[in-house]
C-alpha cells in the first residue's frame, strides 16, 4: 500500500511540525479573534439555552446557515428585552471558536431587537453627523416668549396629543390664539409634511412660538421626527419651537435640534404659555405695589406742593405789594402827624413872633406919644386943670401900667391861667399825666378839660403859645 506522502517531502519523523489539537483550535481561535474581530450580526434565535450558570447559549440563523453564540451573565444582564426563541435580534459579538470542542463560535457583548436595533444604529449615526455640524450647538437655542401672541401647533389633526395641548392651553392662558398646522405624524409622508409646515409657518410669520407634537409610539412609529429632513428645518425654522414628541424616556433628533425639549407634547403645552393663576396674582401684586406706590407719590408730590405754595405766597407779587401797601400806609401816617407836628410847631413858633411883635410894635409907642402928648396939650390948654389933669393923667398911667401887669387882662387877650385838680398853676406838661383832669379860667369863666396829650415846647425867648397838655373840655 502507498504512503499518502507528497512527492519531495521529507519522510523523517524529526522534521515534521506536528499540532496537538489544543494548539490547533487555539491557533485558529487566535487567527479568527484577530481577523475578524468585533462584527455586527443579524439573525433569528434558536436552540436557546440557559443553565443555572446564568449564560445563555443559543444559535443565531438565517435562510442559509447558521452560527452557535454565547452572551455571559454579565452582559446578558444589559438586555432590555426579553429573548425569545425565535427573536430576530441584532448582535455585537467578536468572532471566536471554543477550543474544548473546536466549535466556531460568537461571544456576543450586546444583543437587541433587530428592527429597532437597525434604526438605532441609523439615530446614532445621524446623531452624530448633525452634532459635528452644529445644529445642536447651545448658542444656536432661541428663548421661548414669555407671553406669545400667537401659538402655532405643528401635528396630526386627529391624535390625542392635540387635544392634549389645547386643553392645556385653554386651562393655563385661554387668551392666546393657537394656529395649527395639520400634518402626518407617522408613515412616509410624515416627513415631507412636517418639512413643509415647518416652512410655511416661518414664511407666514403667524405665530411667535411652535410646537412640534406628537404621541408616544415605537421608534419606528416616531421616526419622522429623526429624519435628517426634519432636523435641518427646524434649524433652519426662524421661530423659537419646542418640540414635545412621546413620552418622557423618548428622544429624537428633533429633541436636539429644537430650541427647547418637553418630555410630553402636554409639557410643551405648558412651557410657552404661562400660568393664569400666577400672572393674576402677579398683576394683583403689581397693582398693589403701583397703588402704594402712587399713593407715596402724591402724598409726596401734595407736601412739595404745599411748600412750593407757601414759598410762592412769601414771594408772591401781590403780598409784597400787600406789605409794601401797609408800609405806604404807615409812612403816610408818620408823615402827617410829623407835618401836623411841624404845623403846630411852626403856628405856636408864629403866635410867639406875633406876640413878641405886638409887644415891640412902634405903634404902641405911637400911641403912647400920642397919649402924652394929649396929655400935655391939655396941661398946657387947661392950666388951672393942670393939676387936677396931671394928677389923672398920672392916676391913668398908674392904671395903665396896673393894667397892663394885671392877670385879668392877660387873660383879656386870650390866655388861660390852667391849674390841676389841686389848684396848683401848670407851668409845665409834666406836671400832669394822661388822663388827670384839669381846670383853665378865661377872662370870663373857667373850663374844665382831662388830659389826652401832652406836648413840652419850650421856646429861648418866651413860653410857647397854646404849649402844654391837650385836653378834652367838660362844662
Amino acid at each position: 500500500m502507498q504512503e499518502p506522502w507528497p512527492e519531495g517531502s521529507d519522510k523523517s519523523a524529526s522534521t515534521r511540525d506536528i499540532y496537538t489539537v489544543a494548539r490547533l483550535n487555539g491557533e485558529a481561535r487566535a487567527l479568527l479573534e484577530r481577523g475578524l474581530g468585533l462584527v455586527w450580526l443579524e439573525g433569528e434565535v434558536s436552540n436557546l439555552a440557559r443553565p443555572t450558570s446564568g449564560h445563555w447559549y443559543f444559535s443565531l440563523k438565517d435562510e442559509n446557515a447558521q452560527v452557535r453564540c454565547a452572551m455571559f451573565r454579565q452582559r446578558n444582564r444589559l438586555v432590555r428585552f426579553s429573548v425569545q426563541e425565535g427573536a430576530q435580534v441584532l448582535a455585537h459579538a467578536r468572532v471566536s471558536l471554543y477550543e474544548p470542542r473546536g466549535e466556531f463560535q460568537l461571544i456576543i457583548d450586546h444583543l437587541e431587537e433587530a428592527g429597532e436595533g437597525l434604526l438605532r444604529r441609523r439615530f446614532e449615526n445621524l446623531k452624530r453627523q448633525l452634532a459635528a455640524e452644529g445644529l445642536f450647538d447651545r448658542e444656536h437655542k432661541r428663548a421661548l416668549p414669555r407671553m406669545p401672541r400667537r401659538i402655532g401647533v405643528i401635528t396630526s389633526p386627529t391624535g390625542a396629543a392635540l387635544r392634549d395641548i389645547l386643553h392645556v392651553l385653554a386651562r393655563r392662558f385661554p387668551a392666546i390664539p393657537v394656529l395649527i398646522y395639520p400634518v402626518a405624524v407617522q408613515g412616509v409622508a410624515a416627513a415631507p409634511e412636517i418639512v413643509k409646515a415647518l416652512g410655511l409657518a416661518a414664511e407666514r410669520a403667524e405665530c411667535d412660538v411652535l410646537i412640534l407634537a406628537r404621541g408616544g409610539g415605537s421608534i419606528e412609529d416616531l421616526w419622522a421626527f429623526n429624519e435628517s429632513a426634519v432636523a435641518r428645518a427646524i434649524w433652519n425654522c426662524r421661530i423659537p419651537l419646542i418640540c414635545g414628541v412621546g413620552h418622557e424616556t423618548d428622544v429624537t433628533i428633533a429633541d436636539f435640534v429644537a430650541d427647547e425639549r418637553a418630555p410630553t407634547p402636554s409639557g410643551a403645552a405648558e412651557r410657552v404659555v404661562p400660568d393664569r393663576e400666577e400672572w393674576l396674582r402677579a398683576l394683583l401684586i403689581a397693582e398693589q405695589r403701583i397703588v402704594a406706590g402712587m399713593r407715596r407719590r402724591l402724598l409726596d408730590l401734595g407736601r412739595a406742593l404745599e411748600l412750593q405754595q407757601a414759598h410762592l405766597s412769601r414771594n408772591h407779587p401781590g403780598t409784597r405789594l400787600r406789605q409794601y401797601a401797609q408800609r405806604l400806609d404807615e409812612s403816610e401816617t408818620r408823615l402827617m402827624l410829623a407835618t401836623r407836628r411841624r404845623l403846630a410847631e411852626a403856628r405856636a413858633r408864629l403866635e410867639a413872633s406875633q406876640s413878641l411883635l405886638l409887644r415891640a410894635s412902634p405903634a404902641v409907642r405911637v400911641a403912647a406919644l400920642r397919649l402924652r402928648l394929649e396929655s400935655v396939650s391939655r396941661a398946657l390948654g387947661a392950666a388951672v386943670r393942670g393939676l387936677i389933669v396931671d394928677r389923672r393923667r398920672r392916676f391913668e398911667l398908674a392904671a395903665s401900667t396896673l393894667n397892663a401887669v394885671s392877670p385879668l387882662a392877660t387873660l383879656e387877650r386870650g390866655y388861660a391861667i390852667v391849674t390841676d385838680a389841686t389848684g396848683g398853676v401848670l407851668h409845665d406838661p409834666g406836671q400832669v399825666r394822661i388822663g388827670e383832669t384839669i381846670q383853665a379860667r378865661l377872662a370870663r369863666g373857667r373850663l374844665t378839660a382831662r388830659v389826652t396829650a401832652s406836648d413840652p415846647v419850650v421856646t429861648a425867648d418866651a413860653p410857647a403859645i397854646g404849649s402844654g397838655p391837650v385836653a378834652e373840655t367838660g362844662t
